[in-house]
């Protein structure tokens, strides 16, 4: 009878090894950048209803967080979001950047396929379709 001296971590590592290469699913979604112009003392978003459209959020629940962001009163007019503040295109897709990655795009699979299941007490949670996942963070 032959014994083969193996130890437990090296039979792990050469069965892993044996495992076929899984690759890395690559997802086609971007976060899409805002179309801004300045005028006065005011900034337009001439895209805004385009990018609500993508984060599959409520156009006004959308505005209220970028309102809230940028410590300013908004309006929303043809699909238009009229900031009453002089704010810089990088800030604006800075702010839209950090909205999908808290709010839309899921902390289990990385995909933007989520919705808001319920807001309460200050807090949302957040339902993804995609794997199922249900997390609840602090609401805008």
């Amino acid at each position: 009878m032959i014994f083969l001296d193996y130890n437990y971590d090296s039979l792990l590592e050469r069965a892993f090894s044996q495992l076929p290469k899984l690759s890395e699913e690559v997802s086609d979604f971007k976060i899409p950048n805002a179309d801004s112009i300045v005028q006065g003392n005011k900034t337009i978003i001439r895209n805004f209803s385009q990018i609500a459209d993508v984060a599959r959020r409520d156009i006004k629940e959308f505005a209220r967080y970028i309102s809230k962001e940028f410590a300013a009163p908004i309006n929303i007019e043809e699909g238009r979001l009229i900031i009453s503040k002089r704010v810089n295109n990088e800030e604006i897709n800075e702010k839209i950047k950090k909205y999908f990655n808290t709010y839309v795009i899921c902390k289990e699979c990385h995909k933007p396929d989520t919705r808001f299941d319920s807001i309460e007490r200050g807090f949302v949670t957040i339902v993804c379709e995609a794997c199922g996942a249900r997390y609840t963070i602090k609401y805008y």
